[in-house]
């Protein structure tokens, strides 16, 4: 059986759909994580204010849109060094804020 989904009502791509089924994931994991450990581990980092894994979640997917959305308006090259980027900003965001 193969699935066939049609994306052009609304002009999507494969790699749109993947984009946002991995927010989803990142959703659906954190909401899991939060509830086997509540609390959200809260701690102050270099912004100077207490944050919780959702804050830097957030943050982290902030910043990563910022990211990608001013590599397309400044460069020519593969979004692919983008996610690279975004994902090394997500592990800073993570460990320090």
């Amino acid at each position: 059986m193969t699935m066939n989904f049609d994306f052009s009502w609304m002009a999507w791509t494969w790699p749109t759909a993947i984009f946002f089924l991995t927010i989803l994931a990142l959703l659906v994991g954190m909401g899991v994580w939060e509830y086997v450990s509540p609390g959200g581990n809260p701690r102050v980092g270099i912004l100077r204010f207490e944050t919780t894994r959702g804050d830097r979640l957030f943050v982290s997917l902030l910043g990563s849109a910022f990211i990608n959305l001013a590599w397309l308006g400044l460069t020519d090259l593969s979004l692919w060094w983008a996610l690279g980027l975004s994902v090394i900003y997500a592990i800073v965001v993570f460990r320090t804020v």
